[in-house]
């Protein structure tokens, strides 16, 4: 009969992917070794193996638990009774959020995907795009006339260039943190949303524009 799991196990490999994930996004995966992070997990090299099979693994579940946890914010966006603009604002505000607290994951998500084996960086890859089709979609609903030209998709871009690397600049422990960053990024993100002309050739017609145009054509 299979031993089963001791109390604690899933707290301490919490533990150890939280330890991972920071060298990883300290030094670089491929100069992290599984010495180093048994030594900062302070944990022996054997008992860390009980825990993850090698330094690959570590990487795979430090990616997809981040991403996916990502996933589970829009899934409760979207299941909330709030109009597209609210919607939006709870995305920005629950998204940094969470990096705040996972700002060396999230590294690790942005940075060393590349180092996964294709069909294990198409699944985080694919996890990604329906969390930035879900964004797209939300933006959409806030600004409609978008849908038709497409510039939802790049907006939403340009919404994650602002979140994906605040990481970058915003330190932890400094005078600003993501909370108080959150608002001033939805307000940024829609003072410019709003101002955002469509191309004149795909742009929804004038109030009366198109009736006046039907009028004219008749009396040609």
């Amino acid at each position: 009969m299979p031993r089963g799991r001791a109390p604690g196990y899933d707290t301490q490999r919490e533990q150890i992917l939280a330890c991972a994930a920071e060298l990883f996004a300290r030094q670089g995966y491929t100069a992290t070794s599984m010495n180093q992070v048994a030594l900062a997990c302070g944990v022996s090299k054997p008992s860390l193996y009980h825990y993850v099979r090698d330094k690959y693994q570590l990487l795979v579940e430090i990616a997809e638990d981040h991403v996916n946890r990502l996933k589970a914010l829009v899934a409760r966006a979207q299941q909330l009774p709030l109009d597209p603009p609210a919607r939006m604002r709870e995305l920005i505000g629950s998204f940094l959020e969470v990096y705040a607290d996972a700002q060396a994951a999230h590294r690790v998500l942005t940075e060393d995907v590349k180092f996964l084996e294709p069909v294990d960086r198409e699944r985080v890859l694919d996890a990604q795009r329906e969390v930035v089709a879900a964004f797209a979609e939300a933006i959409a609903d806030t600004r409609p006339a978008l849908r038709a030209t497409e510039l939802h998709k790049p907006l939403t871009m340009l919404l994650f260039g602002m979140m994906n690397w605040m990481f970058t600049w915003l330190q932890p422990g400094g005078k600003l943190t993501h909370a108080a960053m959150a608002p001033i990024v939805a307000d940024l993100f829609f003072g410019g949303l709003n101002a955002v002309r469509l191309p004149a050739s795909q742009a929804p017609p004038a109030r009366g524009t198109a009736a006046a145009a039907k009028k004219i054509a008749r009396r040609a």
